[in-house]
C-alpha cells in the first residue's frame, strides 16, 4: 500500500492498517517499535535537510557542512551514519587526490523526495497562519 493510501486512511477513518500502530485503552493510536525509530531518525533535526540535500545532487561530506548551517562535525557525521545504515544514503569513496568521501541518495531514499516536497510545501502555504498562531500564543504566555 502506498503512503497516501494509509495517511487517507488515517485521517478519515482515524485508524491506520499500518504495522507499528498501536491503540492504547483509550482509543489513541501511538506509533512504537522499529517504525517510531525510523520516523525519529528521519525526522530529526538533520535527517530531512541532508536527505533534500543529496536529492539534488551527491555531495562531499565538508559541503554538507558549510550548506547545513549549525550542523556540527558530530552531528553530520551520525546523521550521514543513520542514513547510511538505512539504506538511504550511500557512501562512495572518491580515489582522486586527495582521496574523498562523497555521500549520494540512494533509490529507496530517493523514494522520500515527494512527501518532504509536499511537507515543505504545506509549510510554505501555512507558514502565515502558523506565525499568527504562535503570536497569539506568545501575547497569552506572557499574561500568565
Amino acid at each position: 500500500m502506498g503512503w497516501r493510501y494509509l495517511w487517507y486512511t488515517w485521517c478519515m477513518t482515524g485508524t491506520s492498517t499500518q504495522p507499528g500502530i498501536r491503540e492504547d485503552p483509550a482509543g489513541h493510536e501511538t506509533i512504537v517499535g522499529p517504525q517510531r525509530e525510523l520516523l525519529d531518525q528521519l525526522l530529526d533535526k538533520w535527517g530531512q535537510l541532508l536527505l533534500a540535500a543529496l536529492c539534488r545532487q551527491p555531495r562531499r561530506f565538508n559541503e554538507l557542512k558549510r550548506e547545513l548551517d549549525g550542523v556540527t562535525q558530530k552531528s553530520l557525521a551520525q546523521a550521514l551514519r543513520r542514513l547510511e545504515r538505512n539504506g538511504l544514503v550511500e557512501r562512495r569513496v572518491l580515489t582522486q587526490r586527495p582521496i574523498a568521501v562523497e555521500y549520494r541518495i540512494t533509490p529507496l531514499g530517493r523514494t522520500l523526495e515527494e512527501p518532504f516536497l509536499i511537507l515543505r510545501a504545506w509549510t510554505a502555504d501555512h507558514l502565515s497562519e502558523v506565525e499568527r498562531h504562535r503570536d497569539a500564543f506568545d501575547a497569552g504566555a506572557d499574561t500568565l
